[in-house]
């Protein structure tokens, strides 16, 4: 059941959800999560930062010049996880995410999860059908 409301500047209770759904998800799909997450929002948009990831093979193989094998393994992984991740968020906000963005960064050893979440009306019209004056 999605929480009653999202709060944007609360880093508190939610951010430490978020960042521990991320965390959760991640080392399910790979086999090993971050050390560190960090979570940020703000209106519409949650971006969670995440350090220290990438598994023991993962960084045999970078070692070895495989970069780019890495990186698609890791967009692949992204891709297969977004629905979960998504829900998640959904889940833990209350609001509905419109787009799931997502990049990795080898050295150093960090990605990004970002979340851009529909705008919120707050009981007024949606912009189409307001009136101009």
């Amino acid at each position: 059941m999605p929480s009653p409301q999202f709060d944007p500047t609360a880093t508190g209770t939610q951010g430490q959800a978020i960042g521990n759904l991320i965390t959760r998800l991640l080392s399910d799909y790979t086999g090993r999560g971050p050390t560190k997450a960090r979570t940020h929002f703000n209106e519409n948009l949650i971006t969670i930062v995440v350090q220290d990831l990438l598994t023991k093979g993962e960084r045999s193989l970078i070692r070895d010049g495989k970069q780019n094998l890495v990186l698609e393994t890791r967009r692949a992984y992204q891709q297969t996880m977004g629905a979960d991740l998504t829900a998640g968020i959904e889940e833990i906000t209350g609001r509905q995410v419109i787009a799931f963005l997502s990049a990795n960064n080898l050295d150093p050893d960090l990605a990004i999860e970002t979340f851009v979440l529909a705008p919120q009306n707050d009981g007024q019209p949606p912009p189409a059908e307001r009136t101009r004056d």
